[in-house]
């Protein structure tokens, strides 16, 4: 299987950091093919604007959708952009890898979407949801929350997890035409032992080891 990580935070040794690693790991010991995007370890630049593209259909007025199609029909997307718009295009999962920032992802994870999934490349001429980009594809969230797991219940502080993943698993990821999988979430890491830490690595691991037989998970719809 292709797989793609997108990895996004800022400090490797980080529980994310362990878990992009593990994955990494694990699935290219279980023979898959994997590419990973570091973004901070990249530097990428989370601004959408027109520095995402080597020319301009207009100058004078900047509208990104009218630029995003006429930079796939002419093969104008900047040099940043294209080795990971080709690993979207290549890959038959894609993982993202994260803490949940302010209920979301954090910013330049959100700006690596803003930037790749461009209009005639991830969606646009009513090719949505069933009928998307990535209908052929699945995507999976893999992400660590700083609370306890009964925070995030339908009746707990911060409400259902499913509901606040919901933007991003509905909003992106199923609009572009992604299958999307069971989200995989780790609840309070800075607050467990270290061989609690231990656990959740194994508990990942041993998912990925089946991950490519994993039916899709029904996300709902708002």
């Amino acid at each position: 299987m292709k797989i793609l990580i997108v990895y996004a935070h800022p400090e490797r040794k980080s529980f994310n950091g362990a878990m992009f690693q593990e994955a990494c790991r694990v699935l290219e010991a279980e023979g898959h093919q994997v590419q990973t995007s570091d973004l901070y370890g990249m530097a990428f630049k989370p601004v959408s604007d027109a520095s995402n593209f080597t020319g301009l259909q207009n100058p004078d007025y900047f509208k990104q959708q009218l630029e995003e199609l006429h930079a796939t029909a002419n093969h104008l997307f900047s040099f940043e952009l294209k080795p990971e718009i080709k690993k979207i295009e290549w890959c038959e999962l894609m993982i993202w890898q994260f803490p949940l920032w302010w209920f979301s992802v954090p910013a330049i994870l959100k700006g690596w979407v803003d930037r790749t999934f461009a209009m005639g490349q991830a969606y646009g001429s009513g090719r949505i949801y069933e009928t998307g980009f990535f209908k052929d594809k699945k995507a999976l969230l893999s992400l660590t929350t700083g609370g306890p797991q009964d925070a995030y219940l339908k009746d707990g502080l911060q409400g259902d997890i499913n509901g606040i993943l919901r933007p991003l698993q509905r909003g992106i990821l199923q609009f572009t035409g992604f299958k999307v999988l069971t989200p995989h979430v780790v609840y309070g890491p800075a607050r467990m032992s270290g061989e609690e830490r231990e656990y959740e690595l194994k508990r990942w691991g041993d998912r990925l080891r089946i991950v490519a037989d994993e039916p899709e998970f029904n996300v709902g719809k708002y």
